[in-house]
């Protein structure tokens, strides 16, 4: 018996692969990254709604999220599907290395906002307004947490496939829990999410999936568990017991 099309997956990207007759070598970056490693062997399948990439500096997993943004179509500088703007190519070859299986009629808009280059982003689309509808905020002269959440409700918009790079990095406690109320709202409106953080307040999304990268590679979570959550209340606990040892180096 065949299966009715609404019974087939719709998010926009329901699973990620190596791509067959990729170059990458595995003694070399990116491929010598464990989190890298493991996509490339057993792929990686994306549920709908939001998937957060926690872990240490080098972990790889804003190597991951910017592939996944570069293999579905965006600009590893961020942008839209519509604004490939960019100035010097850095990012790894692991986009060029992954395919997508993405879901039945699902949209090809989508979003990446690194927080590193948004202010290039936002030099982009001073240059290139919009000939239609809606103007947008003047972004430069908003501040780097103002900015950051007037991008998801401009461009986060409808059944997308939406990437975030460590956007807690311009956001204040409070921000941050704005952030989570405008994902939730993402969400609520059919858009999927992957997100790199180092956020313990971000990663407590209700609802959200958690990926931890480390040694191990990729591994499923609870939030509860994360040991970026445990390093932080530990420091809130007894700050002094940390600080102590940068003390004596």
């Amino acid at each position: 018996m065949s299966l009715r099309g609404a019974d087939f997956p719709r998010h926009p990207v329901r699973r990620v692969e190596a791509r067959t007759g990729h170059d990458l070598v595995s003694d070399h970056y990116p491929a010598s990254i464990p989190a890298v490693a493991q996509l490339l062997a057993a792929g990686l399948d994306l549920e709908p709604g939001v998937t957060f990439l926690v872990g240490e500096n080098g972990s790889g997993k804003s190597t991951v999220v910017e592939a996944i943004a570069t293999a579905f179509g965006l600009s590893p500088e961020g942008g839209s599907t519509h604004s490939m703007h960019a100035t010097r190519p850095t990012e790894s070859s692991l986009g060029g290395a992954l395919q997508l299986v993405r879901g039945a009629g699902a949209t090809k808009w989508g979003f990446f906002l690194r927080a590193e280059t948004m202010h290039g982003w936002y030099s982009y689309i001073e240059d290139h307004p919009k000939t239609s509808g809606e103007p947008d905020p003047e972004f430069h002269a908003l501040s780097h947490g103002e900015s950051f959440l007037a991008v998801l409700e401009s461009r986060f918009t409808g059944k997308g496939f939406f990437c975030l790079d460590e956007p807690e990095a311009a956001l204040s406690f409070s921000s941050t829990l704005g952030l989570i109320a405008a994902l939730q709202r993402v969400v609520a409106r059919g858009g999927q999410v992957l997100c790199a953080t180092h956020s313990p307040v971000l990663a407590a999304m209700p609802g959200a999936r958690i990926l931890e990268a480390g040694p191990w590679g990729l591994r499923e979570s609870a939030w509860e568990d994360l040991d970026l959550v445990d390093h932080w209340r530990r420091y809130l606990a007894e700050p002094w017991a940390y600080l102590r040892h940068l003390r004596d180096d």
